[in-house]
């Protein structure tokens, strides 16, 4: 079929933009030696597995960390990982997103918490908004989280912050703006990742010290995701409501999702800051909202 020069050209010009977009969205695959730098001891980050997997490590020397060359504003970010074994108790990996500003955080935490064999390995979700935080929840998983590598992902739109573990949501902070609850929107945020030794408060609440005849511990990454607009980059990208994530599929939990997420809270939270009467005896706002 004969097509018009004009028409022929708008077609061309639309692909065009739509590569464009879709580069300055998710880009290409993301690497740890493109897209990461050692923040500190570079001597306890390896390369393994012909550079397919990234290897962490805690000494008595020094624990160690890594983090995003870029910073994003909204999209998602995956990590796949597979964190210390056998006793781990005052160990913590951590996998989070940090705006690094002094006064006015905003931070979206996954902490893994160390445990004695045998015991259950707790994760710990925490969110600072404006410069708040102390939103602390915890749950115990529901499978031994250093056998395989198992996918951690956090996910953040303008309606919504969701934690997942593989494809069950953990944890849900809706956007309450509206009802005069902060909500992190206006700073990029950088992803990062440590391994360190924190037996002051970690395994029960600091009861169980650090086993260091254990050490060196070990944790593992591999196969990271982002697809978020970096900053800097296009000035319009968050903004966008045609992002993949800020789509009616990712604006509220699917009825499937609501059910894994009632299961996880039913079955498997130990701690919430929202039902913490020493610590918050009247409800902060956002749990009266709905988290």
């Amino acid at each position: 079929m004969a097509m018009y020069p004009s028409l022929r050209n708008a077609i061309a010009c639309f692909s065009l933009c739509m590569l464009a977009l879709a580069l300055s969205v998710t880009g290409r695959p993301t690497t740890f030696l493109e897209d990461f730098r050692v923040t500190w001891a570079d001597t306890h980050i390896k390369q393994i597995d012909s550079g397919r997997a990234t290897q962490l490590i805690l000494d008595q020397n020094s624990g160690c960390g890594f983090a995003s060359k870029r910073q994003y504003l909204f999209g998602r970010v995956t990590m796949k990982i597979k964190l210390v074994p056998g006793d781990s108790a005052g160990t913590v990996t951590a996998f989070y997103m940090n705006s690094n500003t002094d006064n006015i955080r905003d931070e979206l935490d996954f902490e893994f918490l160390g445990n004695r064999t045998g015991q259950p390995y707790t994760v710990q979700t925490n969110i600072y908004a404006h410069g708040k935080g102390d939103r602390e929840q915890r749950i115990n998983l529901w499978f031994d989280p250093s056998a395989d590598f198992h996918s951690y992902t956090i996910l953040w739109n303008h309606h919504h912050i969701v934690f997942y573990v593989d494809d069950m949501p953990v944890r849900v902070y809706k956007n309450n703006e509206a009802k005069g609850i902060p909500f992190p929107k206006l700073q990029s945020m950088g992803v990062y990742s440590t391994l360190w030794e924190a037996d002051n408060w970690a395994t029960r609440g600091g009861l169980e010290k650090i086993d260091w005849s254990k050490a060196p511990f070990y944790a593992y990454y591999k196969d990271f995701d982002i697809e978020g607009c970096p900053v800097p980059g296009p000035a319009n990208c968050a903004s966008n409501p045609s992002n993949w994530w800020e789509g009616t599929a990712y604006q509220l939990l699917s009825p499937l999702q609501a059910r894994k997420y009632k299961w996880v809270r039913m079955n498997h939270m130990i701690y919430d800051y929202c039902t913490d009467k020493s610590r918050n005896p009247v409800a902060p706002p956002e749990c009266v909202a709905g988290i």
